[in-house]
């Protein structure tokens, strides 16, 4: 890596592959940081026989212009999500019907994975931008610009950009100088997207919910699953149902395979096949996806807060995480939006604006 470089991006999700598009596209010298051993963050697709799975983001939207747009540049292959059929709905008196799925409207998957999105992105960089299991520890200020130290060593960038979830990045950065405390307050409130979620993917050997008219859609009172949705690709190809399990309290501990099929033969019958493969992401234990204690951030209303705009530690540190959209935040569809904002603020400081 160059010893001095333009900036430095924290986090090879969508919103700092963004940002770094963006910065290399304009001839800046950048370098991307990511703690882990891949692209992507929350975009997480696992292999499994004759396909992969999406056990993080799944979907986008036909009305989010920026993600549309990009797979389109990327020539990444989607397809509609399932939603034809009926629907259930599960309560304390049992389980019901909802003629016409009234819980789902369309949306978009990719075929090869909602992950492949991060991997296209990370491909049109220059060879050499992104470094991967280079977790960030510090971030100082130094003459005119900011030293970021990471395991193995230290780079130095005149602008910084924190393409991680506030929350997380003040549990696991230390700032020299310290950050305001009003914003300290801000980051440590602002809830992770889908930080506190367990995914579930059960895995089965036909669509077999397809047979019996229903979408594969459930809205769930009783649990643990509150949500189920189909994950089959095209065309019913690997046929799959996948489920949202939330907290009942902080620290609750992991659903067990056992409560999930408890569950599923409660909605579809003991006569229903009983899925070949159950995958179970509990993303409160990522530990660079999730701080601690992330179930009690509950203040959403903090999404897009003014302050994610305002760069600190004297404009030299940006914001850029979905968290910190003002459109679309939570979505696919923020992250590329933080990412443009972010690098919109780069360089125009870079060029002497600030």
């Amino acid at each position: 890596m160059p010893e001095t470089v333009d900036a430095i991006v924290v986090g090879a999700g969508v919103a700092g592959l963004t940002v770094a598009r963006a910065l290399t596209e304009s001839g800046r010298r950048i370098v991307v940081l990511e703690a882990r051993d891949r692209v992507g963050g929350r975009l997480r697709s696992v292999a499994v026989e004759g396909g992969v799975v999406d056990l993080g983001a799944t979907w986008y939207w036909a009305s989010e212009p920026r993600v549309c747009s990009l797979v389109a540049e990327l020539g990444l292959a989607c397809h509609d999500q399932h939603i034809l059929g009926d629907a259930l709905y599960q309560d304390s008196h049992g389980v019901h019907r909802l003629e016409g799925n009234p819980i789902e409207g369309p949306a978009l998957r990719l075929a090869a994975g909602m992950e492949e999105l991060a991997k296209a992105m990370a491909r049109t960089l220059p060879t050499g931008t992104v470094h991967l299991s280079c977790p960030v520890t510090r971030i100082r200020s130094v003459g005119e610009g900011l030293m970021v130290e990471f395991g193995g060593g230290a780079r130095r960038a005149a602008q910084v950009v924190l393409a991680l979830a506030p929350a997380l990045a003040v549990a696991l950065l230390e700032f020299e100088p310290r950050l305001s405390d009003e914003l300290l307050r801000l980051a440590s409130s602002t809830p992770v997207w889908m930080g506190a979620m367990t995914k579930v993917v059960m895995r089965y050997e036909r669509a077999f919910w397809r047979d019996r008219g229903l979408a594969g859609a459930v809205m769930s009172h009783a649990g643990p699953m509150h949500e189920i949705h189909d994950m089959s690709g095209p065309d019913g190809t690997r046929p799959a149902l996948f489920g949202f399990v939330p907290p009942t309290h902080p620290g609750s501990p992991l659903v067990t395979q056992d409560e999930i099929l408890v569950q599923l033969r409660l909605l579809f019958g003991v006569d229903a096949p009983a899925p070949t493969e159950v995958l179970i992401r509990d993303w409160r234990a990522e530990r660079y996806t999730s701080p601690e204690g992330v179930e009690s951030l509950q203040a959403y209303e903090t999404y897009g807060h003014p302050s994610y705009a305002r760069p600190e530690l004297d404009g030299r540190l940006h914001w850029a995480s979905t968290e910190t959209a003002q459109e679309a935040p939570g979505h696919i569809e923020g992250a590329i939006a933080a990412g443009k904002r972010a690098a919109a603020a780069v360089l125009s400081d870079l060029a002497g604006a600030r």
